[in-house]
């Protein structure tokens, strides 16, 4: 379901992002006391009432400035308004109306969308009529009179928004994929996502820590829609101070936790580094579908030996990431960038398959008649009983067992490796939960005996 957008403009630092946090009901765009802190443009899902809408946070516009990244924000926040329902025009009512803002309304006049004029920072209800009442010279009809820290006259505004939005029942139902595309600082990812949808979608800038937000964007492939998500370069901890660059890092993790799919994106020049082997098992530990994507192919000089080579050096480096598949692309010249999605969609099929208890005792039969269980000092040999998948994204799978201990790090990779062999699971974690279960409950009959692995 691709939801209404409600682009939130106006200059820097006149409370765009809190607002953006008071209508979605959770801190989420980052707010730090910084002009210039958010840059591209932010999506958050929210609602009221009985609609459903997604408002987009944009970087404070200033025209007639071209200095540092101005102009990119300004792209940005254009193209913000060119694809929303409607847009609410920030002000300041603590400062009052600005030449700045009076540039702003000059070129919302001009524009298709309806827009709401809401004076931020009316924290005094007794003054904030009268500092409203000075923006009526802007001509865009009634200005509201908001506390977007307080949540003071926001429920007005949002009345008169759902007005020009349409009703969940309206929209058509959708089944998107979720995309986070992670990486160390500079390694294309904002690039990536520029080619994924053939726009200045992200600002692309050689200054590092140019992506401060996870940004979303939504692009549809042969009848099948994906959710991208672009973040923050994620460096060492010990080289971030507290600040912008820390909270942008945590919404990049959030957004390996909430996506289907991520694409590792790593630098072809640099090769796997130790920062890249540590995000590649915070994935692991989240969980998530993973696709390495080596970015930058086309700077690397190459004989019929490179790949072959550079696929090795990765698997040594990024061993724990065996099940993932590797892709070599440019952004820049576009090479191998749409067949990213192909292998998007096969990782985000294997990471929520289901697989039948029958099946899955099949192939443990298979593999424990390979290769026999290990057996304690005393004789005692470890059984595998039976095994049944418990749950999905990524896929679990329990095995009873009669004592976990005696089932070494050794024969669980082999088990592993006979499932991926076996069924598949290409681009996907599976996770094996082994669990104690003592021989007379077997014997008993709390265990089906029609399961058991021989």
């Amino acid at each position: 379901m691709r939801l209404p957008i409600v682009a939130i403009i106006g200059r820097p630092n006149v409370g765009k992002s809190t607002l953006v946090n008071r209508l979605a009901g959770e801190q989420t765009a980052i707010v730090h006391d910084e002009p210039g802190v958010t840059r591209d443009r932010t999506y958050m899902p929210a609602f009221w009432g009985d609609r459903e809408f997604v408002v987009v946070d944009t970087g404070g516009l200033v025209f007639n400035d071209d200095t540092e990244f101005l102009p990119l924000i300004r792209q940005q926040a254009m193209t913000a308004l060119a694809e929303a329902s409607a847009a609410i025009f920030v002000v300041d009512g603590q400062i009052g109306p600005t030449p700045a803002d009076e540039e702003i309304a000059e070129w919302l006049r001009q524009q298709p969308v309806p827009v709401l004029l809401t004076v931020n920072k009316c924290e005094s209800p007794e003054q904030g009529l009268l500092q409203a009442a000075e923006f009526w010279e802007l001509g865009l009809g009634e200005p509201f009179a908001i506390s977007a820290i307080h949540g003071s006259g926001t429920g007005e505004l949002l009345d008169e928004l759902i007005k020009h939005i349409p009703s969940v029942a309206e929209i058509p139902e959708t089944n998107e994929i979720k995309v986070a595309i992670v990486g160390r600082p500079n390694v294309g990812k904002s690039s990536l996502l520029n080619a994924f949808v053939g726009e200045e979608r992200a600002i692309v800038s050689p200054i590092s820590g140019t992506t401060r937000d996870a940004i979303d964007t939504v692009v549809e492939r042969n009848g099948q829609t994906y959710r991208l998500i672009d973040t923050a370069g994620i460096r060492k901890k010990k080289s971030v101070d507290y600040g912008t660059e820390f909270f942008s890092i945590n919404r990049a993790f959030k957004a390996i936790r909430r996506a289907d799919v991520v694409l590792l994106v790593l630098d072809a020049l640099d090769g796997a580094t130790e920062q890249d082997q540590k995000l590649a098992g915070r994935i692991l530990e989240e969980g998530r579908a993973c696709i390495i994507v080596v970015n930058k192919w086309d700077a690397v000089e190459k004989d019929s030996y490179t790949i072959y080579d550079y696929e090795k050096s990765l698997q040594a480096r990024l061993h724990f990431t065996e099940w993932a598949d590797t892709i070599f692309v440019s952004a820049v010249t576009g090479q191998r960038v749409e067949k990213i999605l192909e292998l998007v969609n096969n990782a985000a099929e294997a990471h929520k398959r289901r697989v039948t208890t029958s099946v899955i005792n099949e192939v443990l039969t298979d593999a424990v008649s390979w290769h026999s269980p290990p057996a304690s000092r005393g004789g005692r040999q470890g059984k595998i009983y039976y095994g049944t998948q418990v749950s999905t994204q990524p896929p679990t799978i329990a095995l009873f067992v009669n004592e976990a201990k005696r089932f070494n790090e050794n024969y669980r990779r082999y088990i592993e490796r006979q499932f991926r062999k076996q069924l598949g699971f290409k681009g996907t974690p599976i996770r094996l939960l082994w669990r104690s279960k003592k021989v007379r409950d077997f014997e008993s009959g709390s265990i089906n005996r029609a399961t058991r692995v021989k």
